[in-house]
């Protein structure tokens, strides 16, 4: 489940999910539209291949995938709800399952507004601020849920 995010290829991967075309990409870096294209499809290969392994470790049932957005929407078998695996720059890949916490008593709340927030901004995504991850996390998928 390794993602090499120092890679070259995962920098193409990264400008092209910002909304990149191929070409821009290319031109930025001196090198062929082509070389950009291989790139993309051999990184759209390991993300799809990293999510889908977290998914399986994980026992969530795949629904979705969007390679290129680095996202997978399924269901958690053994927790009976909905589960998004992705790929953040900063935080590599991540489970999030939709749940109602209790984020004012949880040791990780500071932790989980700093994923969403940073999350939010890699997909360029914006989303109302508020002191409830819950809230937010709501927010965030259901945008990120019609991307896929």
């Amino acid at each position: 489940m390794f993602l090499p995010t120092n890679d070259k290829q995962f920098e193409f991967w990264k400008m092209r999910r910002s909304g990149m075309p191929n070409i821009t990409i290319a031109n930025m870096l001196g090198i062929s539209r082509q070389a950009v294209s291989r790139a993309l499809l051999l990184m759209d290969e390991r993300i799809e291949s990293t999510l889908r392994e977290m998914a399986q470790a994980n026992q969530i049932a795949v629904h979705k995938i969007n390679a290129e957005r680095g996202i997978l929407i399924g269901r958690s078998v053994p927790f009976q709800a909905a589960a998004i695996v992705f790929v953040s720059e900063k935080h590599g890949v991540q489970v999030w399952y939709e749940h109602d916490g209790d984020c004012g008593s949880c040791l990780r709340y500071t932790e989980c507004i700093e994923l969403l927030w940073d999350y939010a901004t890699e997909l360029g995504i914006r989303i109302e601020k508020t002191a409830d991850p819950t809230k937010m996390a709501e927010e965030l998928f259901t945008k990120v849920k019609a991307m896929v």
